[in-house]
């Protein structure tokens, strides 16, 4: 078992989670970098932090699946002896994109299934696990860590599914900070905006004339890093006496304007 933090992060290969995972190593947590499809990207993270000193290791699942969530923790468990925090990153958009008129089950079963089973039921798996080792003494307390999106609230109507997950993550959150408070393991809420990653890639000419109109206050592209930045402000104590929040990382959308 090693004696520094050890951290999961589902989806850790691109995007946010790619940010999150070599943020947090630069704060000395050992990193779990989880990937589904691309081993090439999760292995550049972790050879990056290799390379700063840092302890990582990556690991293939699909979180939407129960054996592969479980192989995700046994081999967490395994290679570090321990789980200090998880954070919910992995996550699909709707499948083409239609119109909910339009929407299928097909993506429906797939979008649930990785943007609302899968952290719920890794959340649960953890926080288990979590649980016994703070009551060994072995770690101090827990930190479950999911982010959402500005989809949570608003309304995308070719996304219908992404938005119902997103606003059920809301809800996951805070009923999971009410059950694990009592047992040292805050929960969080990180609730990014537009952000430049392959997902937002296919319409970046919509929000660029957006971001020129003013859609939201501070007029630029969300970076991934600045989302990786409120997860080390949560991971660094900033919010001792804090639980079921929702940090805001998205230039001021979420503000009403008349």
């Amino acid at each position: 078992m090693i004696q520094q933090p050890v951290v999961l992060v589902t989806g850790g290969s691109r995007g946010i989670g790619r940010a999150v995972c070599l943020e947090l190593a630069r704060l000395n947590y050992a990193v779990v970098v989880n990937y589904a499809t691309r081993p090439d990207a999760a292995q550049e993270v972790v050879q990056q932090i290799e390379f700063a000193g840092g302890r990582a290791f990556a690991c293939k699942a699909d979180v939407g699946r129960c054996e592969e969530r479980q192989h995700l923790l046994e081999k967490t468990l395994k290679f570090f002896g321990r789980i200090d925090v998880l954070v919910n990153n992995a996550g699909i958009t709707s499948v083409g994109r239609k119109d909910l008129l339009e929407a299928t089950e097909e993506s429906w079963d797939r979008v649930f299934d990785t943007n609302l089973k899968g952290p719920f039921f890794l959340a649960q798996s953890v926080a288990r696990e979590m649980i016994r080792l703070i009551r060994g003494g072995t770690t101090p307390g827990g930190k479950i860590i999911n982010v959402s999106s500005v989809s949570s609230y608003a309304v995308s109507t070719n996304r219908a599914d992404y938005c119902m997950t997103k606003a059920a993550m809301h809800m996951m959150t805070q009923l999971l900070a009410v059950r694990l408070a009592e047992e040292k393991i805050q929960v969080f809420e990180i609730c990014p905006g537009v952000i430049a990653t392959d997902m937002t890639a296919p319409v970046r000419e919509k929000y660029d004339r957006l971001i020129a109109e003013g859609l939201w206050p501070i007029r630029r592209w969300g970076q991934p890093e600045d989302v990786a930045r409120a997860v080390a402000a949560v991971v660094g104590d900033y919010f001792p006496f804090s639980t079921g929040i929702c940090l805001h990382v998205d230039g001021g959308f979420h503000i009403r304007v008349l």
